[in-house]
């Protein structure tokens, strides 16, 4: 009999989250599931790791999986961990999400769902981060399973190129409405940020980061057209940040010390 495909599942939003129910009910149609997520919310933290304080890691018991476990670090503490002390081998596919909410454009930089593919990707594991553009922690993920589960077969069968992964962001619309799958690029674009100011009781000042996210991308290939569009975004990430373009002209400097 062949070999089912051992697949890694986490997230940001934590173990908790219906998002990661919904992708674990996916990845177990389709191989064995190991789940390595936060013990709690780890939204917008990027590709930062533990190192100032130790780490907890808690086996739990979570129906059809594996093994399950819930870890008190960060989206990408997490995928180190399962490769490092949990698996055995790296994974055949890493999984991460469904964000309750978008991580097109701009927003790949700050998101630990993101960042958790991208780790894995960096540890030559082919990976897919999920997201849905509702924050709602009572988002409907029931429309989105058949395109995840497609992609995921897509990538198991077919591969990634070295070093890359996927971005996939669904818009919030039920799936009758959703027109199809796009392949991007990742739309210019930036947030406005504000500082709303409060006091508190005892006089002391605080903070509430907000901000508006402004498009500054027109491309009708990009992602944020995609979804505006009706259709699901997949966009190729890498952690290569080098400005290739920029190479030639630094060049042209004249460095002396």
């Amino acid at each position: 009999m062949e070999t089912r495909p051992l697949i890694l599942v986490t997230n940001d939003d934590g173990i908790a989250a219906p998002g990661i129910k919904a992708l674990i009910a996916v990845m177990t149609t389709i191989g064995d599931v190991v789940v390595v997520a936060p013990d709690s919310p780890q939204s917008a933290m990027g590709h930062a790791i533990t190192i100032n304080s130790i780490l907890h890691l808690e086996k739990i018991n979570y129906e059809g999986v594996k093994e399950a476990y819930s870890c008190t670090g960060t989206p990408v503490d997490c995928v180190k961990f399962a490769v490092n002390e949990i698996l055995g081998r790296k994974p055949d596919l890493c999984v991460s999400g469904v964000n309750h909410g978008s991580n097109s454009s701009i927003n790949v930089i700050y998101s630990g769902t993101m960042s958790a593919a991208v780790e894995a990707g960096i540890e030559g594991i082919p990976a897919i981060g999920f997201s849905l553009l509702d924050y709602s922690w009572n988002a409907d993920f029931e429309g989105l399973k058949s395109y995840i589960k497609d992609i995921a077969l897509e990538v198991l069968e077919k591969g990634l190129p070295e070093g890359v992964v996927l971005n996939v962001n669904f818009p919030k619309l039920e799936k009758e409405k959703i027109k199809g799958v796009k392949i991007c690029r990742q739309a210019k674009a930036t947030w406005i940020e504000k500082f709303d100011k409060r006091t508190n009781p005892y006089g002391q000042d605080y903070y509430w980061l907000t901000g508006e996210f402004v498009n500054q991308d027109s491309g009708e290939d990009t992602d944020e057209w995609a979804l505006r569009n009706g259709y699901v975004s997949v966009v190729p990430v890498q952690a290569d940040m080098t400005a290739h373009k920029a190479i030639a002209h630094l060049k042209q400097w004249n460095i002396n010390g």
